[in-house]
This record gives C-alpha cells, structure tokens and sequence, in this order.
C-alpha cells in the first residue's frame, strides 16, 4: 500500500518533539487550529470549517520517540496509519514521519505528500521554538 514518508532534522531533543505529535494540543501548534480532543487517546480536526474532519485514535506510543495514530474518518484518509518516530542525534532529533496504508496514490495522495512535507518544516519550526503557528485556520485555509 502507498505510504507518504518524510524525514527531517530537528534541533531538539525527542523529549521536546514528542508533545508536538501525540497529543491535540500539540498538533494545535503546527498542524490546524480547529481541534478537539474527545479523549487522551483520540482527537478531531477540522478543516473547511469542518466540512472535513479526521477522526484519529493514537493506537501507540512510547515517549519520547514513537506515537501511531490511526486516522478512522475522512474519504481517502480512513484507516491510514500516521507514524512519528525520532532518532537522537548530536545536535538534537531525526524525525521520521510515515502516512502508511493509502488504497491507491490519487492526485489527492499527491498533494497530501506536498502538505505533510510543508508540515514536518512547520513541526520543526515549532519545536525549535520559531513556531509561525498551525497551518490550517479554523476554517481549513493556510495561513
């Protein structure tokens, strides 16, 4: 099955990175800034004022290198995989980021993979402490 991967290096530590993946709140700071937590271990964000919403239930983690989401909404999204694992490094963290078990690579495949690597930019940003904030707004457009 198609997986979208990324890999990015980040001048953090993974104690620093890991609240930035696993949890609503640290997606908030990167990701969208339409989401609910609905439990410790599953959050909704929205986009277009929620005309979209993906539903993800965080399935795995192990602080402070992996976190696995299981992403259970969303018409192409449904039951895609999204996986975050850091490596330490000398100067801080190797992020690897994967979106694992697409059906088929759809030009919206495409142009996720062009979104989740902008992403990872802003993930570092943030975790290095220049954060210009989500990339969503509550109503789904880029900031």
């Amino acid at each position: 099955m198609p997986a979208i991967k990324h890999s990015i290096s980040i001048d953090a530590p993974p104690d620093k990175i890991f609240p930035l993946m696993s949890s609503g709140k640290g997606f908030g700071q990167w990701w969208a800034a339409d989401i609910t937590e609905v439990s410790p271990d599953s959050v909704e964000l929205g986009f277009f004022n929620r005309q979209t919403i993906y539903r993800l239930q965080r399935v795995r983690a192990a602080a402070p290198t992996e976190v696995e989401w299981l992403v259970t909404s969303g018409k192409e999204w449904k039951d895609t995989r999204i996986l975050f694992r850091l490596t330490a490094t000398k100067t801080g963290s190797q992020l690897h980021f994967s979106h694992a078990d697409w059906r088929n690579e759809t030009d919206y495949f495409v142009s996720c993979n062009t979104t989740w690597g902008e992403l990872m930019f802003r993930l570092k940003a943030c975790a290095e402490g220049r954060s210009a904030g989500p990339l969503f707004s509550k109503d789904g457009l880029g900031y």
